[in-house]
């Protein structure tokens, strides 16, 4: 996947807390957006910085994420790139688990990780040492399991585990600070979720952006990567007032864990 020219990830802030990431150099005219759930902030950016959209690229289904499509594609008619799972209708390029893409105007290759669990559909984008996952997986926290399982979910975030630890992970949501709160929930004594909750949280103060995270930062601070652990183990069998035995257990204690936790 060799590239010439480096590209930078430029979070565009939409709604209350998503990011629409946009993808340039600093050589081409070019840009492709991920997850445009408003058409109007990208418009503008595309405008104010003299860019012409060359793609779209859809993690699921979801409206926050994709509605901001037709309003895009009536400005530029550009491939979109999508799930073939219950395949959303502006989708022009469906995929599956292993595709890869080639964006020729940046010169970018992309190569597709199915991660359902949030939603059946849900696939993320991986190349060039970033990964783009849309709401599979957090800074510290990971998406709600509104149509897929514990298991399915689990399985996703395994795969997510197996790239190198120096991916940059990009999702969707600036959720950071509340899932590093939940984080301290079930490791209170883990100092690497201690010290990231400080950072994040003079970020915040700041109004500043608390990603890309990386997948070895989210190893050592995201509960839903270290259902393995045994303080993780331990917090969630004391939480479900019961045994668990594999870490797809552990994995769907936590994650209801977090569904009632109130930040």
């Amino acid at each position: 996947m060799a590239l010439i020219t480096k590209i930078t990830p430029i979070a565009i802030p939409a709604f209350t807390d998503n990011y629409i990431w946009l993808l340039r150099t600093t050589s081409s005219p070019y840009c492709i957006v991920v997850d445009p759930g408003d058409s109007a902030p990208v418009l503008e950016y595309l405008q104010r910085e003299s860019l012409q959209l060359a793609a779209i690229i859809l993690t699921h289904h979801h409206f926050d994420h994709m509605g901001g499509v037709d309003k895009l594609l009536s400005h530029s008619q550009v491939p979109v790139y999508g799930p073939r799972y219950n395949q959303i209708e502006q989708v022009s390029h469906p995929l599956l688990e292993n595709d890869e893409i080639t964006i020729a105007e940046l010169e970018l290759q992309l190569k597709i990780i199915s991660t359902p669990g949030h939603t059946l559909d849900h696939i993320a984008y991986y190349g060039e040492n970033m990964l783009f996952c849309g709401d599979t997986l957090f800074s510290a926290g990971c998406g709600r399991l509104f149509e897929g399982s514990a298991e399915q979910m689990s399985t996703s975030l395994a795969k997510i585990c197996q790239l190198p630890d120096n991916t940059q992970i990009f999702c969707a949501h600036e959720y950071t600070q509340a899932n590093l709160a939940f984080a301290l929930q079930v490791e209170p004594n883990n100092l690497a979720i201690q010290e990231r909750s400080v950072e994040v949280s003079n970020l915040r103060q700041q109004d500043k952006i608390t990603l890309p995270s990386t997948l070895q930062l989210e190893k050592t601070t995201n509960p839903f990567l270290r259902c393995q652990e045994e303080s993780v183990k331990r917090a969630a069998t004391i939480h479900a007032g019961r045994e668990l035995t594999t870490p797809v257990e552990v994995f769907a204690v936590i994650r209801q864990w977090k569904d009632n936790f109130v930040y």
